[in-house]
């Protein structure tokens, strides 16, 4: 990509984080997720985020970005692009430590504010059904009462988009920009409201400024490596897994020459006995 036609992508996580840094584009973005028109979103505050930079969970493509408004609401907001296995089991522990972090020892539980989790995931989480957003609480089994708003989950899953966006969707709005790809992508989204303009500009402004490129570069850089390096260990994986599957075939038949029983041959092998009959069939 040219000098000139160079765009960051908002999947990169660090051009994410850097995104919501302007406060009209988070006041935007907050708004869809609220479901609210954006002068409803009085006053938007970063707060530092639950993650630092250099974590563990960092090096797996998870940069997050946490927010207080002006009626105590927090919200922490994650772009993942890699599929995590226990995605499901982090939001909630995050979401948990959130609305946990707001009262210390011996304070009343009146103080507790609504928190609320969201995952922008670039992979499909749900499979079963062609829902791309969702919004989760607690409630009753029975009746589907809500049992409390003060915890919710909300989960985007950009590659579920569908290929039109309706006017007045702006959650999918936004998704459909954090998807784009190229320069003219963003600029039909930006043609689509006033805080999505905002976002396109400051990609724009983000792009031109070569320390923030050189930053971003190195992220994409670290992201394609660690995903290079997990297809090498689960190739390696499946080979090693063949291997050891064609040594076992091969002592199991020799061990039924030698006339042991399939329960004999199991508690050689350290196999089950069914898996034995399976080899042998």
């Amino acid at each position: 990509m040219t000098q000139s036609n160079f765009i960051m992508l908002p999947t990169v996580d660090f051009c994410f984080k850097e995104l919501m840094q302007n406060p009209k584009v988070r006041k935007g973005f907050i708004s869809a997720l609220l479901n609210l028109s954006p002068d409803e979103v009085e006053d938007t505050v970063l707060l530092p985020t639950l993650l630092s930079r250099d974590s563990a969970d960092d090096k797996l493509g998870i940069m997050d970005v946490r927010v207080l408004l002006k009626d105590g609401t927090q919200m922490n907001m994650e772009m993942q692009v890699k599929y995590f296995e226990y995605w499901d089991e982090r939001a909630l522990f995050y979401l948990s430590k959130m609305f946990d972090s707001q009262i210390r020892k011996g304070e009343s539980y009146e103080k507790l504010q609504k928190c609320i989790h969201v995952s922008i995931l670039d992979f499909i989480h749900f499979p079963n059904d062609k829902e791309c957003y969702r919004r989760i609480h607690f409630r009753d089994d029975q009746t589907s009462k809500l049992y409390s708003d003060k915890m919710e989950l909300q989960i985007l899953e950009l590659k579920k988009l569908p290929p039109e966006v309706k006017t007045g969707e702006d959650v999918l709005a936004w998704m459909r920009f954090f998807s784009s790809k190229n320069k003219e992508e963003f600029q039909n989204m930006a043609k689509t409201n006033e805080y999505l303009d905002e976002a396109y500009n400051t990609l724009l402004q983000l792009s031109a400024d070569d320390k923030k490129r050189l930053e971003y570069e190195a992220r994409e850089k670290a992201l394609k490596d660690y995903n290079t390096q997990i297809s090498s260990a689960e190739k390696r994986g499946l080979k090693e897994g063949e291997e050891i599957g064609e040594r076992r075939a091969r002592q199991v038949f020799k061990l039924h020459m030698q006339g042991k029983s399939p329960e004999e041959i199991a508690d050689i092998c350290d196999i089950s006995a069914d898996k034995v009959r399976q080899i042998l069939d």
